[in-house]
C-alpha cells in the first residue's frame, strides 16, 4: 500500500469506533490517492473508467472501487447511505481497501518478482515472442 494511502487507513482505523463517518471520507481520500499513484489525476469516477478502458483493472475491482466511491461519498455528502446508523457498512470500506491494494499493487509486484527469477534464456525466449507477434 502506498505510504500516503496506509496513512490515510490507519488514520481511518483509529477514528472509526468514535465516527464511522469520519473512517468512510478517510478511506475514500485513501481511494483518490491510490488511483493517484495509478497514473489517475481526474475524478475518482473518471478515474475508475480510465483503469477500465485501459485493462489496468478487471470488473470486481471496479466494484470495490465504485462500492468505496459511493460509501465514501456518503461519509462526505449526505446520500442514501448513513455510516453513522450503519456503521458496520464502513467496515466493509476496509475489506473493500485491503482487495483493491491487493488487486491493483500487490499481486502485480509479487508476479513481476517471481518473474524476474527466471532464468535470462527463458526470459529472452519470452521478448522474442512478444517481438514476433507485434
Amino acid at each position: 500500500m502506498p505510504d500516503d494511502v496506509k496513512t490515510c487507513y490507519e488514520e481511518a482505523r483509529q477514528v472509526y469506533p468514535i465516527s464511522p463517518k469520519s473512517a468512510g471520507a478517510l478511506l475514500r481520500l485513501g481511494l483518490e490517492k491510490l488511483l493517484v499513484s495509478l497514473g489517475q489525476n481526474d475524478t475518482i469516477d473518471t478515474a475508475i473508467g480510465n483503469l477500465v478502458k485501459a485493462g489496468v483493472i478487471d470488473e470486481h475491482t471496479q466494484r470495490a472501487m465504485d462500492a468505496m466511491r459511493v460509501i465514501g461519498n456518503s461519509a462526505v455528502h449526505p446520500g442514501f447511505i448513513d455510516l453513522d446508523e450503519e456503521p458496520e457498512t464502513a467496515s466493509f470500506l476496509f475489506e473493500l481497501m485491503n482487495i483493491i491494494v491487493n488487486e491493483t499493487i500487490t499481486k502485480k509486484q509479487r508476479v513481476a518478482k517471481l518473474y524476474a527469477k527466471m532464468p535470462s534464456d527463458k526470459l529472452k525466449g519470452i521478448e522474442e515472442r512478444a517481438k514476433r507477434i507485434k
